[in-house]
């Protein structure tokens, strides 16, 4: 597989708050030469490319348009954000199922286009609609993969940071497991400054309490964060479209990243069959290597279980 250095291609399945997001915060970045919106209602994305390409003359040269499935077969990554709402009185598992069959009907058409880029997959609950994507194309595990815990690492770093009152780009650590309630920090894996989290704070005296009341408040602050920015205004957008430029410029510019991105285990872990958070290393070619961190027992077994749940989800399907 090749990528085109001088037209690097991003088609965008899904133009609404989530997937406009993201096209703009990709713009803005300058990653790619030709951003492509579609949308099963065309009116929604060639209004979106046409708000979006006006902007073209403050920021980098570049191709913004809205498209269809044709746009596919020479993208060098394809983002799904595309996704049914929950309908009033409808189960978690009857929309899942609708939309299982959105993905399962969107990856027929990219596989059929003879696409030989790279697939990310944002639509919720997006561990699994992962794997229904790969089982769909019959592509390899590193060529699909979801958007995973990015945002909430980037969640727990901040949380982290403003404890600790140093720069959140010096704080490292990750939320391994499922994108869900099951989600965990990896505080085996966390350092600030090169040492660990307790460390630190011993060290720096900046810390207010670094003991197991803090953790367990930072942690229930990252995996409830989303619930409460959608209770004040219906739905997260801004700091989602950011993570995924993060993704997207690991992708294009094969940075060769360390992301807790969604992927497909095969005996990694002790896990197989099942898609969820781990570290990888993310580049041109899509996944280039799924990590095995040294986790503690019960960080195992947080993870052990957090793949259960998932495993459980998917045979509702």
């Amino acid at each position: 597989m090749k990528m085109c250095e001088k037209n690097r291609k991003v088609t965008i399945v899904g133009a609404g708050a989530v997937g406009s997001t993201y096209a703009y915060a990709l713009a803005q970045a300058g990653l790619a030469d030709e951003i492509v919106l579609t949308d099963f209602h065309a009116d929604l994305a060639k209004g979106q490319a046409m708000d979006l390409v006006q902007g073209v003359p403050f920021m980098s040269p570049m191709t913004i348009k809205a498209g269809d499935d044709a746009d596919f077969a020479d993208s060098d990554l394809i983002v799904i954000t595309a996704g049914a709402k929950q309908a009033p009185g409808e189960t978690r598992i009857d929309l899942l199922k609708r939309n299982a069959g959105i993905i399962r009907d969107t990856m027929s058409r990219i596989a059929a286009s003879g696409c030989e880029g790279i697939v990310l997959l944002v639509t919720n609950p997006v561990d699994i609609l992962t794997h229904v994507a790969i089982e769909a194309s019959g592509w390899d595990r590193s060529r699909i993969f979801g958007s995973g815990t990015v945002l909430d690492t980037a969640r727990f770093r901040y949380a982290i940071s403003r404890e600790t009152k140093v720069d959140a780009r010096n704080v490292h650590g990750y939320i391994l497991g499922e994108h869900g309630d099951s989600e965990f920090p990896a505080w085996s894996l966390t350092t600030v400054a090169g040492m660990s989290f307790e460390a630190y704070c011993k060290q720096s005296g900046t810390c207010s309490d670094c003991g197991e009341a803090m953790r367990q408040a930072i942690e229930e602050e990252v995996r409830s964060s989303a619930y409460h920015i959608i209770d004040y205004k219906g739905a997260t957008n801004y700091a989602v479209g950011m993570a995924l430029t993060r993704i997207s410029g690991a992708i294009l510019r094969d940075e060769g990243s360390i992301l807790s991105v969604s992927v497909a285990l095969d005996g990694e872990y002790g896990l197989h069959g099942v898609c969820l958070s781990v570290p990888a290393i993310v580049g041109r070619q899509g996944i280039r290597k799924i990590l095995h961190a040294p986790l503690p027992g019960p960080e195992l077994e947080r993870l052990l279980e957090s793949g259960k749940r998932l495993l459980q989800a998917q045979n509702s399907l």
